[in-house]
């Protein structure tokens, strides 16, 4: 079968391991399945990978990929969450898990015909999502879905800070918090990138770093250290920041003194779960929002994606279709 791989590490050039073409078909373990891959998206992980992060050479070739959306073996259509993990050993929650992985991190990945899953990995699909909205869901949509209504602590009528404008998660963050009645201001370096958030249903949109009008009760973090600081500086007493990557870093300074005056909360998120997965896939049928798709690609050109992730050149989710 066709498949996306990564075949070496550079840390610096990252597309240098990326492989296409045929690879064997999937081993199916006991208790899994396998999903004819109708859509996949990429996701900022799946450059980790090609650069070394959460894999070891020995474990290569592994076909990369988070996210699909397909069929399975007995012709439902169906969403794949990717997380590997047993609820059981997470206190319920499959992502807490000590042993938790994602696919593409021990196992193949959904860039390829067809993968093979734990049965109870498989989500039912909506019929009004299309296989390519229904594939942005697993990694980026259901991180902000966790990070904005399990996380985060608010309700609706709250002002939400979203940093970075553009990435999947960050619109995904702009989209579900407009469509719960949040008061969405979102950041960005690139104007026409504010301006699409603005179209996204932001309430308004700043230039990084800039000062806010007032403060705010949240700040959902992707970005890291290049927008910590802006992030302390913008919550107000008591406020949360909900972090969920650090694309820009990992290693800010602190600002200890101000965590503690203002008795901030800072709170780790992780993906969500597989019955989170299907209950944002039932709001975004609910309330009509869909996932922004920046391109759809055949698999066959995802070079032409990853150099579009890796250049920083998108807004939104980057699907292949299979």
């Amino acid at each position: 079968m066709f498949a996306v791989t990564a075949t070496q590490f550079d840390a610096d050039n990252p597309l240098n391991g990326l492989t296409l073409g045929e690879r064997p078909e999937p081993e199916v373990p006991e208790g899994w399945t396998t999903v004819t891959v109708k859509a996949t998206a990429l996701n900022h992980h799946d450059l980790w990978s090609l650069k070394g992060v959460g894999l070891r050479a020995e474990q290569l070739p592994i076909t990369l990929g988070c996210d699909a959306a397909g069929v399975d073996e007995d012709g439902n259509e169906v969403i794949v969450h990717s997380v590997i993990g047993d609820p059981a050993r997470g206190g319920g929650d499959e992502t807490l898990d000590p042993k938790r992985s994602l696919l593409s991190e021990s196992h193949d990945g959904t860039f390829a015909e067809r993968v093979a899953v734990p049965r109870r990995n498989l989500v039912p699909k909506p019929a009004e999502l299309s296989f390519a909205e229904a594939a942005c869901l697993p990694t980026a949509w259901l991180t902000a879905y966790r990070m904005l209504f399990d996380k985060a602590g608010l309700q609706p009528g709250s002002t939400v800070l979203v940093q970075g404008a553009g990435g999947g998660v960050a619109t995904a963050l702009i989209a579900l918090g407009s469509a719960a009645g949040y008061r969405v201001w979102a950041t960005s370096r690139s104007e026409s990138k504010r301006k699409r958030a603005l179209e996204l249903g932001a309430d308004a949109a700043f230039e990084s770093g800039a000062r806010l009008p007032e403060r705010v009760d949240a700040v959902m973090e992707t970005v890291g250290q290049a927008t910590w600081s802006h992030s302390l500086k913008s919550l107000r007493p008591g406020g949360r920041i909900v972090i969920s990557g650090a694309t820009s870093g990992q290693v800010p300074p602190a600002e200890l003194n101000r965590v503690f005056f203002l008795q901030l909360s800072v709170v780790g998120s992780t993906m969500g779960t597989r019955d989170q997965l299907e209950r944002l896939a039932r709001f975004l049928v609910k309330s009509g929002t869909r996932p922004v798709v920046d391109r759809t690609l055949p698999l066959a050109e995802a070079r032409d994606g990853f150099a579009a992730m890796n250049e920083g050149e998108l807004f939104g989710k980057i699907v292949f279709a299979v």
